[in-house]
């Protein structure tokens, strides 16, 4: 995964994403628009085959960059807790 930022400033957010797509900008989305400091998050791919994704935020007050942070931070704790009750419900070796 490659980030290209496109443009920045306090307030406001846009990322050219290289090598990836919805799977995992969807997510971060939505992440984002559960903060209360969030005013606007939205990823646009133009064309499936010839463009890459781009991520677009903006803040309603804060930093755009600090509020992408806590989101991602957040869904890394989201992940590691759904692996750990995956783990203990699906136990990935035969006990004897």
């Amino acid at each position: 995964m490659e980030l290209r930022p496109i443009s920045v400033t306090d307030n406001e957010l846009e990322v050219e994403v290289i090598g990836e797509n919805e799977t995992i900008l969807n997510p971060l989305k939505v992440r984002l628009l559960l903060d209360d400091d969030v005013e606007l998050a939205e990823y646009i791919i133009e064309h499936p085959f010839l463009s890459n994704p781009k991520i677009f935020m903006r803040t309603r007050k804060g930093d755009a960059t600090k509020a992408l942070t806590r989101a991602l931070k957040a869904l890394q704790k989201e992940y590691k807790d759904f692996e750990k009750a995956f783990e203990d419900a699906v136990p990935t070796e035969q006990k004897e």
